[in-house]
């Protein structure tokens, strides 16, 4: 593999760098501390500016090049899971119920390694945008820094992203252009009936009957009201009502997930949901409430950035390590949010076999970091030429 020699070098840099992060993991946008940590590494590497507290705990580092050229965004998310970890690590979390399960820690620690090359070398043109995330896995830390107007504050005409697989074989690279992960929303059905006592069922109004049938008629949205060919996920996954066996509840709860890639798919799935939950509320007398909430859209590639990205890949990892017919995923990711405003490309990067992300005893694997920094580095530099 085509590491870059001087990233190489610092490689057990890199990784002490990761497993700081992993051993203080933090959640949401409060990921203060990652971002100081962050901000004082990139103080170390003589970046040309520091911007802080975007997004609450998100921060954004300029480096600029050698005369006037493109501004590219390459991104990086921060936060951990709020889940304990079983990795049995010499650097596993000191913070009981939150670990790195989904490999941001190494996420930003191959961007800081781009950063360090690249503020050694200058060896490139315009400026490079490097984004430090916070919130991916919560509410969208992503949208959040769109929001506050990143792109159009730092001239971002292209951002770009990765995101470690424990699917994919070290150092291999898998795109594909279009729809890349699912748009996911999320439902929850609130039915109200009159409660009383299970040996007189004729006194009540017995939300339990609605609720399954609900549940029953929401599987034929997939089956009955989506295009074969379309891709479409629509799962009901709690139940909760009552608290006896003689008692008829008063109140029923319904909850799930959809995930979609078109966006004609999202709206029939929500409008179906809608138009079951009203029917069926009056079929069984009881009062139906649908709170459905649209959450990140589809992470959509430019098929322009994905070639663009995926030669600088092969050369990095070899051609037989770039794969770019990727079929699209059902998880959701909120770099979607960036690549809705600029065009760019989002690459998942294998770590070798191991446990899944979001898995007590996943860690992502080191090795991969020289890889990743050496990718980000190198599209600064093939695409940002000097003269």
């Amino acid at each position: 593999m085509a590491v870059i020699n001087r990233i190489a070098g610092f490689a057990g840099e890199m990784a002490g760098w990761r497993r700081h992060l992993h051993m203080h993991p933090e959640l949401g946008l409060e990921c203060h501390g990652t971002a100081a940590f962050v901000a004082a590494r990139l103080r170390e590497f003589g970046v040309d500016e520091i911007h802080e507290g975007i997004a609450e705990s998100g921060l954004v580092a300029v480096i600029e090049g050698k005369g006037p050229g493109p501004v590219t965004g390459l991104r990086a998310d921060m936060d951990a899971l709020p889940m304990e970890e079983a990795t049995g690590a010499d650097w596993a979390s000191t913070v009981p119920g939150r670990m790195h399960a989904c490999g941001h820690d190494g996420h930003t620690a191959m961007l800081l390694g781009a950063a360090k090359y690249l503020a050694e070398t200058r060896n490139f043109s315009g400026k490079a945008v490097l984004i430090f995330q916070p919130a991916e896995e919560t509410i969208g830390g992503g949208r959040i820094m769109v929001e506050e107007g990143i792109m159009d504050r730092f001239g971002i005409k292209e951002v770009y992203a990765l995101h470690t697989d424990p699917f994919g074989g070290l150092g291999e690279f898998r795109t594909c252009p279009g729809p890349i992960m699912a748009a996911v929303d999320d439902f929850e059905i609130h039915l109200t009936g009159k409660g009383g006592h299970a040996a007189y069922p004729d006194t009540c109004i017995d939300p339990l009957p609605a609720a399954t049938a609900i549940a029953q008629a929401m599987q034929t949205i997939v089956s009955r009201n989506r295009p074969p060919l379309e891709a479409l996920v629509v799962s009901v996954t709690q139940i909760h009502a009552g608290s006896a066996m003689n008692i008829i509840p008063e109140t029923a709860y319904l909850a799930g997930t959809v995930r979609s890639f078109a966006p004609a798919m999202r709206d029939m799935a929500e409008r179906r949901i809608g138009e079951i939950v009203a029917a069926q509320a009056a079929v069984f007398e009881v009062e139906g409430r649908l709170d459905y909430q649209r959450n990140y859209p589809a992470t959509v590639n430019h098929a322009a950035q994905v070639d663009k990205a995926a030669e600088i890949a092969r050369d990095v990892a070899g051609p037989d390590n770039v794969l770019t017919a990727l079929p699209p995923e059902m998880g959701a990711e909120d770099f979607s949010y960036m690549l809705e405003a600029r065009p760019g490309a989002f690459f998942f990067l294998g770590q070798g076999a191991g446990p899944s992300v979001h898995h007590p005893e996943f860690d992502f694997n080191d090795e991969v970091a020289p890889i990743g920094a050496s990718f980000f580095a190198r599209l600064i530099e093939r695409h940002h030429p000097v003269g």
